[in-house]
């Protein structure tokens, strides 16, 4: 095999192999893909596009997003990938926020892209349209009767992560470039924090969204090192199997939500695919209950394993082992990572106490875009945080509690929310629930709980009362909802992150939130 020093040096040195496998089954050579990423650099440029420049795309998984994240990669660009579940003015914020001089967007996005391209007042010559859209010319423009051969001038490029925006505007997270060739960056080293090898009979699936900034880290690594990429779209947990069994698959990026819903498929299922290949099913971005954990462990084995990290940077690792070892853990500091603990006067803690976490990168910084605020705000030092409680013991294990704005806090006890959904979905009748505190005249906030009901079961007073009874057994009295709310579907988003404050505002309404 030729070397790991990216794509662009395999594609040229293999041009045959299988790099791509596409949601509809279409199966792409590096050369091809190759071809196509050095006809939109040249296309962008045409545009336009010089280097530090951004461009947005709002894209469903496939082709067209790999294309882009590998031609900014090597043009020296930003590409900023927008959720694509976003409504217009969301996405238009993104897109002038962000600087983006082109979009490119799918047509099963069109309304919202077409709105937030309006609002955003991007020319219609910088619109593009994988398949149609009104106003927006077609993607093939940007690629058509250029040449497929590396452009002049290569330099690395960067992704421009949004933050999700939970809690107000979201905010571009922006690195400096380096400037130097993109073969001088080892794209791939990412994936040796976890054990994962370059080449190595590797397949990585994709079974999340790409926008977000962990799955593309991934895929993105993933092909640096010569692992062929298998693409889901829309996932669906037997999908998922199958895919595995089908390709073999190896390793891939996963959220708690998927494993909820992988358990509980039909034990026949389950025993109809074989996930023997897989060697690392690495899950974050949301807590994970220990009991999912561990009926995934003991179905999948040791291959599931734990990170702790954010668009920001990173983080903790644990492997299947250390979390069967320390229960709850999200594990220790990445090798190029150190973890703290901070009180609110910006003291850091000992081992055992609680505070919020902070992470250390020794691979560079980054800045909140257009919002040096919020970047100073969340230092102490080279430290950052993004909010999250948390407490290390003697050996530098990290175990997270919540996020502090999502902390309850009643009769002056704080209450964290992980823990009691965890309880909440250990009932049968529970297929997803969230929890959070809403005004109380003499506490403060009391604990409310909102349940999306499993299949086969149905919302009312009935269920209510079933689901605070089974609390009771789980749960001390102050930890306890003491009322229930159902909800036909949670608001997540694909990649497993609880939109919370859409189901808490409308209690506060009125009312102001002491955290």
């Amino acid at each position: 095999m030729t070397d790991t020093n990216g794509f662009w040096a395999q594609a040229i040195a293999e041009p045959d192999r299988t790099v791509l496998t596409t949601p509809e089954g279409e199966q792409w050579s590096a050369g091809r893909l190759h071809a196509d990423v050095n006809r939109l650099v040249h296309g962008l440029r045409l545009a336009g596009m010089r280097e530090g420049d951004s461009f947005a795309v709002v894209l469903p998984n496939g082709v067209a997003f790999l294309t882009a994240y590998l031609a900014a990669s090597q043009a020296g660009f930003y590409l900023v990938p927008v959720n694509h579940h976003l409504v217009g003015p969301e996405i238009a914020w993104i897109v002038a926020d962000s600087g983006a001089k082109v979009l490119i967007a799918h047509e099963r996005f069109a309304e919202a892209a077409t709105a937030a391209a309006d609002e955003a007042d991007l020319p219609a010559s910088h619109r593009y349209a994988v398949g149609t859209v009104a106003g927006f010319r077609p993607y093939e423009d940007l690629l058509a009767g250029h040449p497929a051969t590396p452009p002049a001038d290569r330099t690395l490029g960067w992704v421009m992560n949004y933050t999700s925006g939970t809690t107000g505007r979201p905010r571009g997270i922006r690195r400096p470039l380096p400037g130097k060739p993109p073969e001088e960056a080892y794209l791939g080293g990412f994936l040796g924090i976890f054990g994962i090898r370059p080449f190595d009979g590797n397949v990585h699936l994709v079974c999340s969204p790409l926008y977000h900034t962990a799955v593309l880290q991934f895929a993105g690594a993933s092909l640096h090192i010569g692992h062929p990429l298998v693409l889901m779209d829309r996932w669906t947990p037997t999908e998922m199997l199958r895919l595995i069994d089908r390709y073999a698959c190896t390793h891939t990026h996963m959220v708690p939500t998927q494993f909820h819903r992988l358990l509980a498929l039909p034990q026949e299922t389950k025993d109809a695919y074989d996930v023997g290949s897989m060697r690392h099913a690495i899950h974050g971005a949301a807590p994970c209950p220990d009991h999912v954990k561990r009926a995934m462990i003991d179905w999948w084995g040791g291959c599931v394993e734990e990170y702790y990290a954010a668009s920001e940077g990173g983080g903790a690792f644990a492997t299947a082992e250390d979390w069967l070892k320390k229960p709850g853990t999200v594990g220790k500091a990445w090798p190029i990572s150190e973890l703290a603990i901070f009180d609110d006067d910006g003291n850091r803690l000992p081992p055992g106490e609680l505070g919020t976490v902070y992470i250390k990168m020794n691979t560079g910084g980054f800045s909140y875009h257009k919002d040096e605020g919020k970047t100073r705000k969340s230092r102490i030092g080279d430290f950052f945080t993004v909010g999250d409680l948390g407490l290390m013991d003697e050996e530098g294990y990290l175990f997270l509690r919540d996020r502090k704005i999502d902390m309850i806090i009643s009769g002056g006890v704080n209450i964290y929310p992980a823990e009691i959904e965890s309880a909440l979905l250990t009932h049968p009748a529970v297929a997803d629930a969230a929890a959070f505190g809403i005004p109380h005249d003499d506490w403060g906030e009391e604990v409310k709980a909102v349940i999306e009901p499993a299949e086969g079961f149905e919302a009312g007073a009935a269920l209510a009362a079933e689901i605070l009874h089974h609390c009771e057994r789980r749960l001390a009295a102050y930890k306890r909802p003491k009322t229930v709310d159902f909800i036909e579907t949670m608001p997540r988003d694909p990649n497993g992150k609880l939109y919370k404050r859409r189901l808490r505002d409308p209690y506060w309404e009125g009312r102001e939130r002491a955290v």
